[in-house]
């Protein structure tokens, strides 16, 4: 399976996430954006690696990079390949001794991993294709415009509201709601088929 190239574009917290922090990675080849709530401690691991700040005693992601490095293992790639109920999964792939294995892991551990060894990060096309968001960077939009005009006095409907919310949050890059208004839009839309 083809897998496509992502990078981290944004780290971000709002004051109402209880302390969650929302992982962007971005198609390098594209426009969308795939927000991935993580917690505090993993958005720290990340966060200190990206802007090259060495903590004074070794975190976890970086006793598991000496680990591989110990054990004479080589990390090729992380990739993030299901998306199941809300929750994404992710594999760390690696090669030790000739042979080629890989180790379940939550995604956001995969990336404070691959951030420290310089591995390339991916994402499955499906998951990308359900969760990811497109930008307005190559004149996409994330909600599609109705073809015909919406007559000014006409009542908006509470999922076309939440749609306008979802273009703005991403508009303004605040992709931890614009990942819960995709998800309540998603739910409203399954609702309305089953009705």
């Amino acid at each position: 399976m083809e897998f496509i190239q992502v990078d981290i574009v944004g780290l971000s917290t709002s004051p109402s996430s209880g302390g969650a922090y929302a992982l962007v990675l971005g198609e390098i080849e594209g426009n969308r954006r795939l927000p991935i709530i993580i917690g505090a401690f993993e958005a720290q691991a990340i966060a200190l690696e990206l802007e090259n700040i060495q903590p004074p005693r070794p975190m976890t992601h970086d006793l598991l990079r000496d680990l591989f490095e110990t054990v004479g293992a080589e990390i090729l790639d992380v990739v993030i390949d299901e998306l199941r109920e809300g929750t994404f999964f992710a594999k760390i792939r690696f090669v030790h001794g000739g042979d080629e294995s890989q180790l379940d892991s939550r995604p956001s551990d995969a990336v404070a991993l691959a951030v420290r060894v310089g591995a390339p990060i991916y994402v499955a096309p499906a998951v990308l294709e359900e969760a990811g968001i497109p930008t307005e960077e190559e004149g996409v939009s994330a909600v599609p415009k109705p073809e015909v005009e919406e007559k000014p006095n006409r009542p908006v409907s509470k999922l076309k509201q939440m749609e306008d919310q979802l273009e703005k949050a991403i508009n303004d890059e605040n992709y931890e709601l614009a990942a819960k208004l995709r998800d309540e839009i998603e739910r409203s839309r399954g609702d309305q088929t089953q009705n």
